[in-house]
This record gives C-alpha cells, structure tokens and sequence, in this order.
C-alpha cells in the first residue's frame, strides 16, 4: 500500500471496522473507537490527516507521567540548539563508538545538531525496547538506518526496515524498536525530526507525472496487535522534555484501522534518479524524496534528499558536485559505499554539516579526477547511497557534536591540496 493515498481500511480480526460510521454507539467485537489527528480538523481535504483506530483499550489509560532523563537527546524547544555558538567551520565526523551494553533506540539516541524546523540525532543501539514504548509530541521521526534491521512496532501495525530504506513515524503514534540483527552488532542510523508541516512528496512540474520517488512505493503497514498486560512503560516527548508512565497493557492495541494518518516506509533503491543528458551538473534538487514545505512557495522547511547509484552523461561537465556556498544548510550522511565526491574520510555512519554560506564541495583527489575525465563516456556511479537533511535556517550542533572525539578536526585539510592554475593570456 502507498503511504500518500487517500485512504487506507486494514484490519487484524475480521469485522472489526464498523461499516458506515466512525464512531457507532457500540463499536464491533467490544473495541474502543478513537481518532488520531495529525493535522486541524479544518485543514482542507487534500492535506486533512487523521486515522480512526478501533482498539481493545483507549490511548487515555495509562498512570501520571513523571519526567525523566533521556540526556543525549536535544530539542529546540528547551533551546539546547543555542548552548553553544555555531562555527561557519566545515564539520565532519566518524561513525558513533559502539554503544554500552543494553543499550536500546531512545537510550542510544544523540543529538549532532538542529534548529526551528528539525533536530538531526544519530542512534546507536544493541537492544530491544523489550516492555518500552515512546510516542513523540513535538514531530514526526523520519528513521535512516545505516547498519542493522529495525522492527518498528507500532500501533497501527509493524515495518521492517532494513539499511537503503526509511520510515517514518508520524507525530503522537505510539512505537516500539526491536533489532532482529542485535546478536551481529551494533544498530545504527540516522534520524530527523521534523516539527513543522508532516513530510510530503514534491510536486514534480516541468518532470511532469512520472519521477523522483513513486508513491506507489511507499508502504503502510497492515494492522496488527497484542493483547498483552503486564507492567509496561510509556515515554513521551513533549517541549524538549521526556516522561514516562506506568501503563498494565501493551499500548500496541489496535485491531484495525482506516484513514491516511499513518506510519510509512520507502526503499531508496526504487527512486527513479533524474539527470543531465546534454551538459552541466543539475542541482541536488532533483534527488528530492521528501519535503516538509513552508509557507514560502519554494521554500521547504526540511528537504530530504538522496544521492543514489546513477549515470553521469553530460559532456565537457564537471561531473560531481561543483564548489558552492549556499543559502541553506546542509547535513549529509552515508548510508553505503562511497560518495562521490569526497575521496576519502567520509565514511558509513559518519555525517558532515556544511553551513549557511560555508564554502565545500569535491576535494583535491577528486577535483583532479573529474577534471581529466573523458566525458565522452558515460560515468556509471554505483555501490552508494548518501542522503541530505537541507534548511533554509542555519544547523546548529550541539556542543557533543563540537567536542566529540568523533569530530574530524583536520577535515579542512581536503581543500588544501587545491592548486591554482589560473594562467591569464600574455599582454
């Protein structure tokens, strides 16, 4: 099923999605109605999200919440984006070390960086959330992993994700991480979470219907339940803060379903890449999966952007990314392989930010490469897949992500192999 149809009906129990009414008097087989709203109530029809869950017990059943420490986890909210200066530096970093023992999602969740729009965390973790769920109500989780599967349960049913694919979570639905590979190693990967408008698919104008990523590739899950009580515990994120509650039952109970509200996976290996078949190097636009727009036609809040396996065939081009400085900010990381650009020091798990303004692009190795290449031939990249959080609004890290000893101080360095060959013609 796609994630940006108009409407989903799935149900564990047959009969268990009354017909014709959301709400009726008595809901079938003795379940709660409920509706979960992830826009106004007023939003217009074509962005109006909202799903009716049919569940064995109402999400209001849980004892008092009481605050708690998940302290490697950031919000703007309780501006800890601003504890210290942001450098117009050019940062990079390695992967995270290998977490401690027991080490699970939420506990193994640190924040590099953030503003307004989304904070950027890295996790790294060796254990399931066991009788731990979390539900987040300051945005919707858009999960990168790196190395190692995730099963992602949640109420309106179960995604597996595996490294080269997504998910995301939608704001106030409650989930659970489980890793299936936890006796091979480490889970790692990439989160951001986003707090403004829920992430959509562009529009794809002059492409025109067909492109980029295919909604019919984007997969909801089919419902699914447990009928468990026990001694559970809830967090919640809300305003920067954490909490948790002591619930008797599995908070996963949801029999069925429908609406368009609702938690969603995508494989970046089925994006259909655009490119130049003429000359120059396109902006990185074109490899748009996502966007949480704004207000601003053109201007997205957070743009999710990929760079997967593709051919380069534009002639008398300077094939990979061109030196730029730009007006928004951009945060990369590498899922698998190599980038292109770079010719070593950015690796798998590690990530890079280049600010509003900071001057990058390919290093000394490369720039040498790409400039006596025989652009006749076609370039065929293969083996990759990097991604790009953008925002217009500055990215400001953290002081863990300043201070780590993941921080590659040296990262200049890369620049500084660059030689001028500027010869101006004889009077």
């Amino acid at each position: 099923m796609t994630g940006f149809a108009n409407e989903f009906a799935t149900e564990a129990v047959a009969g268990a999605l009354p017909i014709g009414r959301n709400s009726p008097q008595v809901a079938p087989l003795g379940l709660y109605a409920e509706q979960l709203s992830g826009t106004a109530f007023t939003a217009p029809r074509h962005s109006n999200r909202r799903s009716w869950l049919y569940r064995i017990r109402p999400a209001a059943m849980h004892e008092p919440f009481a605050a708690i420490q998940i302290p490697r986890w950031l919000s703007h909210c309780t501006g800890c984006f601003d504890e210290v200066p942001t450098p117009p530096n050019q940062l990079r970093w390695n992967p995270l070390p290998e977490p401690a023992p027991g080490t699970d999602f939420l506990d193994g969740m640190i924040s590099m960086a953030g503003n307004a729009a989304c904070g950027i965390h890295l996790y790294a973790a060796n254990r399931d959330m066991d009788s731990r769920f979390f539900y987040n109500a300051d945005g919707e989780l858009l999960l990168v992993p790196q190395q190692g599967r995730l099963e992602i349960a949640t109420e309106l049913g179960v995604l597996a994700v595996e490294p080269q694919e997504i998910a995301v979570i939608p704001r106030g639905v409650r989930f659970q991480v489980r890793l299936p590979d936890k006796d091979q190693g480490t889970a790692r990967g990439y989160v951001c979470e986003n707090y403004g408008e829920l992430f959509k698919l562009p529009d794809l104008g002059v492409i025109g219907s067909n492109g980029l990523a295919n909604p019919r590739d984007f997969q909801t899950p089919e419902a699914a339940y447990e009928d468990r009580e026990g001694d559970f515990e809830l967090v919640a994120k809300l305003r920067g803060h954490f909490w948790s509650a002591r619930m008797n039952h599995s908070p996963l109970d949801v029999v069925a379903w429908h609406g368009n509200y609702a938690p969603y996976k995508y494989d970046l290996r089925r994006f259909n890449t655009i490119g130049s078949i003429s000359y120059d190097h396109p902006d990185p636009s074109i490899f748009l999966v996502l966007q949480s727009p704004s207000a601003l036609p053109g201007v997205d809040h957070i743009d999710f952007v990929i760079f997967p396996p593709r051919v380069l065939a534009m002639q008398d081009t300077f094939r990979p990314p061109w030196f730029h400085r730009n007006i928004a900010s951009e945060f990369m990381g590498l899922i698998h392989g190599a980038y292109d650009a770079k010719a070593e020091g950015f690796v798998p798990g590690g990530a890079s930010l280049h600010n509003c303004m900071s001057g990058h692009g390919p290093d000394a190795e490369t720039f040498a490469k790409a400039s006596a290449a025989d652009t006749t031939q076609a370039h065929y990249i293969t083996d990759t897949m990097a991604f790009m959080f953008e925002t217009p609004a500055v990215i400001q890290p953290t002081r863990f992500a300043l201070e780590s000893a993941q921080l590659q101080h040296e990262y200049y360095r890369c620049w500084q192999g660059l030689q001028k060959h500027f010869t101006p013609p004889e009077a």
